[in-house]
Order: C-alpha cells, then sequence, then structure tokens
C-alpha cells in the first residue's frame, strides 16, 4: 500500500458544494505551519476530513471491475473479432496480477483509507472546535473509510486493514479475514449512523441516511456469506430490510426516473439549456464534480486539475457513423465505448411500457448537416440520397418490433432512406454499407449531458452513489432470503413500486421482456411484474439492471448473489466465446506491484 504525500491532504479542496470555500482564502504561513498543529486546529481538522471527498471522484470512475465481465457491459464489438477482447470480459490468461485496472482501483482504494485513517487518528488532538461537530466529522471519516473497505473485500476478500494514520515507510502488507472486515465496516458505520444528522450542514458530506444506506447494502452482502468466510447469518438479511425501510421512509422516490439524470431532447440538434438535476429527494449520497480549481486535483501527484465526469461519455453508440463522420462534435459529443452495454440488455426491457428504455438509449441518431447525392454502399451505387441536416440517418428497432428486409435502409435492400437495425443486427460483422460502421448499436446516454464542447469531454453532473429506488430492491431481496415484516409488505410489493414509477401512467399493467435476453433472435418474452408467487432473485436482478444501467455496482451484485457465472456466460459475448469464467474470478487477483513491494510476501489468490 503505497505512501501519500500528507501536503496533498491541506491543499485538496473538499467536494462539498459551495462548502467552506472561504476557508481556503485566509493566510497561512506555510513556513510555520505544520500539519501537526493544523491539524489541531478546527480550521485544519475541517480541511483534513474534506480531504477525504475528493478520491471518490476519481475512484468511482475506476468502473472497469464493476460493470466489465457481467450480463450488462461487455467490450466493443461482439462477434469474435482478435484484438478487441479484454481480460476483464475473456475471464482468461490476461485477467491476472498485472491487470492495470486491478492496481489503479487498489491503489485509489487504499490512498482513500489513508486519508481517512489519519482523520481518525488525529481526532483526538483537536483543539478548539465543539465536540459535536467533531465527532460529526470523524464520523464522516468513519464512514468514508467503511466504503473504501467494502468495496476492496468484495473485489478482493481477505485483505489488509491499516486503521491508524501512515507515518511512517512499511513493507508489512498482512491480509486479514474477509469476516473481520465486515465486522470493522460495520462497526464504522453504525458509529457513523449514531453521530451523523440527517441533514448535512454542506451538501455532498455523509449523512445518517448514508450510513444506513450502506448498512442495509453490507447486510445484504453479509448475509450471503461468500463461501462462507464473511460471518454472514440470516440475521443479516433482517437488518437488510430494516435499513432499506428506513431508507424508503425518509428518501421518497421521484416523480420520474428521468429527474435522476440530465435533461435533454431526444434529437441533440435541438437542445436548450439542459436542466442539471443534481439534487433529489430520492438521493442519499452522490459524489460531487465541480468545475472550482480548489475542489479537483490529481490523485497522487499532488497538482491541482479538473477532475470531472466521465458517465455522459463513456457509454457510448459509435455515433461517428452518422454520414460523414459527423458524431464527434458538442453535439453528440465524445463518445468512447469504454463501457458498451450487452445486446441482451437492450431485450430486457418492454420498449412500449417501459420509460427507462427510451431515457436510456438513443432510438436514433440524426445528420448534423446537408449532404446532397450521398451514395449508400450496395450493388446498384447510382442511388444516391440528399440528407437534410435533422433527418434521421439510423434507426434502431425495438427488439420485440424488428423490421422486415422492406422496412430496412435502401443500403440493404429496403426501402428507407436511412440505416435500419434490428437487435440481432447489433452484433454482427457485416460490411459497412455507408451509412454506418459494421458494428453498431444505439447510444446509452443516461447520463448524457448536451452541449458540452467536444474538446472537454468531462461533465459535471454529481454521481450517484446511494438512491433509495435501490433500497426498495434490496429490502425485496432481503425478503425473499427470508427476512419478514417488511414495512410494506412482501417482496413484491417492494419490486413493483420501482417497476410501475418506470411505467408512469402504464402503472400496474404488465410489461413484457425477452424470455431468452442473450438468445438475440428469439421473439418469445415474459412479463416481469412480481407476484408472491413469481418474486425471485433472478426477477430482482432483472430489475436492478434495468433501474440502476451503470450505476457501479453489477460485479458486485452478480457475485453477491452467486449468479456471476451463470448470467455473465449467458449474456456477455465476449465471456460466453471464451467459455473460461471459472468459480476462481469471483475473488480478483491481488495486483503484482503489491505481491513485490510487501515483506513478508503477501499471498496471492487461489487460481492466479
Amino acid at each position: 500500500m503505497k505512501l501519500y504525500n500528507k501536503t496533498l491532504i491541506v491543499l485538496a479542496g473538499m467536494m462539498l458544494g459551495g462548502a467552506g470555500c472561504k476557508d481556503f482564502l485566509n493566510e497561512v504561513s506555510v513556513s510555520v505551519t505544520t500539519s501537526d498543529s493544523y491539524y489541531a486546529t478546527a480550521n485544519g481538522y475541517n480541511d483534513l476530513v474534506k480531504s477525504c471527498y475528493p478520491l471518490w471522484r476519481t475512484i468511482i470512475q475506476e468502473r472497469d471491475l464493476v460493470l466489465q465481465g457481467t450480463d450488462m457491459f461487455t467490450n466493443q464489438r461482439w462477434d469474435g473479432t482478435a484484438g478487441v477482447q479484454n481480460a476483464e470480459n475473456a475471464y482468461d490468461a490476461t485477467l491476472n496480477a498485472t491487470l492495470p485496472s486491478l492496481q489503479s482501483l487498489w491503489t485509489l482504494l487504499y490512498q482513500e483509507i489513508g486519508r481517512c485513517n489519519t482523520a481518525v487518528s488525529r481526532a483526538a488532538n483537536v483543539q478548539e472546535m465543539p465536540e459535536d461537530q467533531l465527532q460529526v466529522r470523524l464520523a464522516e471519516a468513519k464512514f468514508l473509510r467503511a466504503l473504501a473497505y467494502f468495496y476492496l473485500v468484495q473485489q478482493w476478500g481477505d485483505v489488509p486493514m491499516p486503521l491508524t494514520e501512515t507515518v511512517s515507510p512499511s513493507k508489512d502488507a498482512t491480509r486479514v479475514a474477509a469476516a473481520t472486515i465486515y465486522a470493522q465496516i460495520i462497526k464504522d458505520l453504525e458509529e457513523a449512523e449514531n453521530v451523523l444528522p440527517p441533514t448535512a450542514s454542506d451538501y455532498g458530506r455523509a449523512t445518517k441516511g448514508a450510513a444506513q444506506f450502506l448498512l442495509a447494502r453490507v447486510h445484504l452482502t453479509r448475509g450471503w456469506n461468500f463461501k462462507q468466510s464473511l460471518g454472514g447469518s440470516n440475521a443479516d438479511f433482517q437488518q437488510a430490510l430494516s435499513y432499506a425501510d428506513k431508507i424508503i421512509a425518509a428518501y421518497p422516490l421521484a416523480a420520474k426516473y428521468s429527474d435522476l439524470f440530465p435533461q435533454h431532447s431526444k434529437n441533440p440538434l435541438l437542445q436548450g439549456n439542459p436542466v442539471q438535476n443534481d439534487k433529489n429527494a430520492e438521493i442519499v449520497f452522490a459524489v460531487q464534480y465541480s468545475s472550482n480549481i480548489l475542489t479537483n486535483e490529481n490523485p497522487g501527484t499532488g497538482t491541482v486539475t479538473t477532475v470531472g465526469n466521465n458517465a455522459h461519455s463513456i457509454f457510448g453508440g459509435q455515433v461517428e457513423t452518422v454520414p460523414g463522420n459527423l458524431g464527434r462534435t458538442s453535439d453528440y459529443n465524445r463518445n468512447q465505448e469504454k463501457q458498451t452495454v450487452t445486446p441482451a440488455m437492450y431485450r430486457m426491457y418492454d420498449p412500449r411500457l417501459d420509460s427507462r428504455y427510451s431515457w436510456n438509449f438513443v432510438s436514433a441518431q440524426y445528420a448534423l448537416k446537408d449532404q446532397n447525392g450521398f451514395k449508400p454502399v450496395k450493388a446498384d451505387n447510382s442511388i444516391t440520397i440528399d440528407i437534410k441536416k435533422g433527418d434521421t440517418v439510423i434507426y434502431f428497432r425495438p427488439w420485440n418490433d424488428p423490421a422486415p428486409l422492406s422496412e430496412k435502409g435502401i443500403d440493404v435492400g429496403g426501402t428507407k432512406h436511412y440505416a435500419v437495425y434490428n437487435v440481432p443486427d447489433y452484433s454482427e460483422n457485416t460490411t459497412a454499407t455507408g451509412f454506418n460502421d459494421p458494428y453498431i448499436h444505439p447510444m446509452m446516454w443516461k447520463f448524457w449531458q448536451p452541449n458540452i464542447e467536444y474538446g472537454d469531454a468531462f461533465g459535471t453532473l454529481d454521481q450517484i452513489l446511494f438512491r433509495s429506488a435501490e433500497a426498495y430492491l434490496i429490502a425485496a431481496e432481503a425478503l425473499v432470503k427470508g427476512a419478514t415484516s417488511g414495512a410494506l409488505g412482501g417482496a413484491e410489493v417492494y419490486y413493483n413500486r420501482v417497476l410501475d414509477r418506470a411505467l408512469g401512467a402504464n402503472a400496474g399493467i404488465d410489461p413484457y421482456r425477452a424470455k431468452e435476453p442473450g438468445q438475440l433472435n428469439a421473439l418469445d418474452s415474459v412479463h416481469y411484474r412480481a407476484t408472491a408467487a413469481t418474486i425471485s432473485i433472478d426477477m430482482i436482478l432483472d430489475e436492478r439492471a434495468r433501474e440502476l444501467l451503470g450505476e457501479n455496482m453489477r460485479w458486485y451484485d452478480l457475485k453477491r448473489t452467486e449468479k456471476l457465472i451463470e448470467r455473465t456466460k449467458a449474456m456477455n459475448p465476449w465471456t460466453n466465446l471464451r467459455g473460461e469464467l471459472q468459480d476462481h474470478h469471483l475473488l480478483r487477483p491481488i495486483p503484482q506491484n503489491e505481491i513485490d513491494l510487501s515483506s513478508p510476501t503477501i499471498p496471492q489468490n487461489k487460481g492466479y
């Protein structure tokens, strides 16, 4: 575990929206002020705790290990083309201790723990700070430390667990049993819950609700008791339900699913001034972003830089394929396809009834300027099309309403003056038609923010970590696993509350998804409204997929519920193609750099 620069803690601005900026305007003579003396002051300790927040901006953007290699996200090009597979999806020999994503997430989480440990260790020496305020700041550090350890123990199992400030270099990296780590996480969170206020003094700080929400998620995970190693029992499911009910009572659902995300037109050419929905009563805890230079840093270097939210640009759908290669502009912005939705995911929704489908996915792409005499690539190349700015150039048909050849584009022998794609077409290695690249699929624009300059490509919308819609699904899962006496009733009641919000005016109607999402040509369907007789873990995982798409938890969900191997092989084209996902992949390999630096040598997880 690498040491961090202590001066960074003082200089790192807070992540808290509009909070405490005046503290940075006070002149402090650095020639006579040391960290020991500064942290003992009220201002110094406040700044120390503030420094525990900004790293989360970078941590939550390390998405490969939480989204890739699941039933929901994979690498681009699903046809087996050589050279484009990645380790996280292939689960082959390249998923080993040298994988950069492993080292990056490990290092960032331990940097965060190091900051939090410093805040915990220094609390006893703080002077002239009201005791109640001191205890709240200490509780914030414990909450953030618990969150970091929760991510670590889920990914790696037994890991080192330092709980005090690092004051000198050390090569010791003794792994601690996962059950012990879970006990510490719960201890930190219970202590934080007892102290943190229901409403933070500055928006963005941890609250009582944030601690309760994380306790619900932690108890739910420990209850499953992965390989009998977490110290869990059925009592954990009852605890998870209890905490979930507290969140549901305190944080009402937004009126519409779309209220939680940036508002935008379905046609990027028609954008006005988008609404930034950074605050909503449903949101329990979110990572904040800001353009204020004092609130941004480059982790590990001590330099200050902008760390924006990249969520709006990494779930792309090849907007460069708009004729004339004009997609990479401020209209569509930069789409990097770092997180590609599996084709099965489009088949999880009822496109007709479920509002989340149209909000999450672009159904059409539009020409960004006039283009006369455009020639689609086909046998009869005498045909030309005059394209006007704003015309549809690519249209994606819903999975349950595929276009026959006669309703496809003239590029493939149909009649339409634009390309038409059915879901099975997304994964075919076909010849480029002139309208588009052969690897085409709808852009996932749940987090898309209009009017961001292409060269910047960073958003400022807060990244939601906890919201009450998930609490409903936590409660449903806990009830299915044996918890009793839910405040709202049975598991199906909690589940259907989330579903009916998505159905809007169609609440109460049965929506239908593909019966076998991974079988792209099959049109058989099954409804996904729950009853007391049908509610199951798989139904809940399906609903978590629809509701929480891209919200940084899918790998954890599948591992927790013992469904990672089954569902990923069935729905992730790369994992299915390689066929190498095995039981030992339910834990990640310890990064090689940590093994090399440790003395005595830290042992590797089995299978690597």
